[in-house]
């Protein structure tokens, strides 16, 4: 026997629409804000060299930002990294970057006047520090560089800024003890492997492409850096207090760790600009950046850590008030 339903009732109909109308409202909110057109003009972003994570990761948030705001030019430029990128947004060179919390830090400590214009976005992600030796390496840890020819990263970079902080703590003089040469991501796994560096310094979000395409045709390790050299770093300076001892994933290269943790130090990566950025451009900026972790996430590995729960902790550099209203109003 078959069942009959009642029809459903006009009212009951008129209220299941409302309530579907609703819950698509706060979904285009989340989304977009409602009753505004997207910011326009042109904006400049520094990332990073092109092998490494921040351009990586600046190319890709660059096509989210296309789609929220069409009218909006987004033009990225390389550059050496970390400390380059603080400058450039100090003096206007660029309106965001991405800069790991030392180089900031250094920078404020250097440049008082010009860093008192900086202002925080979101924490994104940590960068790990990365020594990267020949599998048949006789190099076991930081103080076995001496004598040794040695990359320390490129001028500028927070790569050159962290790999001298760590030779320094293990009793090793950056301009004494090993013959340091500026290479970077970009050139430092080719010179590794052509024999013509004995190390090199990498600090960045794991895994990173370059030494992802160097495990493909080279056998490499890591040193590890421990927790008592870490403890040593943080005598030099305020800078170095934004260095933690932690462990390299097992998962971040698997054919080369074999399923071993590498202890190392972690440093957590800032997006920033200044404050004469406009605070609505910067607000859909912030809520891009949330909203695209996992589409971004799903090529950048690093930017699955970006967290909405953690992003406002933009320690040494006081949120921007346009991220600070997107911030409050997805706040429970």
């Amino acid at each position: 026997m078959s069942k009959v339903f009642a029809p459903i009732g006009r009212r009951r109909a008129l209220q299941g629409a409302a309530a579907a109308v609703v819950v698509l409202g706060l979904l285009l909110w989340w989304l977009l804000p409602l009753g505004e057109d997207p910011p326009s003009g042109t904006i400049t972003f520094s990332t990073g060299t092109t092998s490494g994570v921040y351009y990586e990761y600046g190319s890709r948030l660059r096509t989210e930002l296309d789609e929220d705001m069409p009218d909006m030019d987004v033009k990225l430029t390389t550059s050496n990294g970390s400390q380059e990128n603080v400058a450039r947004v100090a003096t206007g060179e660029a309106d965001f970057t991405i800069a790991a919390a030392d180089a900031v830090e250094t920078y404020e400590r250097e440049h008082h006047g010009a860093a008192a214009r900086l202002r925080g976005v979101a924490r994104l992600y940590d960068d790990y520090v990365q020594l990267v030796v020949p599998r048949d390496s006789q190099v076991r840890s930081v103080a076995d560089l001496k004598g040794r020819t040695v990359a320390t990263g490129l001028p500028r970079s927070g790569v050159r800024l962290i790999a001298e902080r760590v030779l320094k703590a293990a009793g090793v003089d950056p301009a004494k003890d090993i013959e340091a040469v500026s290479q970077g991501i970009d050139t430092g796994p080719e010179r590794l492997k052509q024999g013509k560096i004995d190390a090199f310094f990498w600090s960045g979000g794991v895994p990173t492409a370059g030494l992802e395409k160097l495990a493909d045709n080279f056998p490499f390790r890591f040193v590890p850096i421990d927790a008592a050299l870490v403890a040593k770093m943080h005598q030099q300076d305020d800078a170095t207090g934004f260095y933690r001892a932690t462990n390299m994933p097992e998962s971040a290269y698997p054919t080369i760790q074999n399923g071993s943790t590498v202890p190392t130090i972690a440093v957590s990566n800032l997006l920033m600009t200044r404050t004469d950025v406009n605070p609505r451009l910067t607000e859909w900026l912030t809520r891009t950046v949330i909203k695209s972790r996992d589409g971004i996430g799903r090529h950048v590995h690093s930017a699955q850590l970006v967290d909405l729960r953690t992003a406002i902790y933009t320690d040494p550099l006081p949120l921007h008030e346009g991220a600070r209203r997107y911030y409050r109003s997805v706040k429970p």
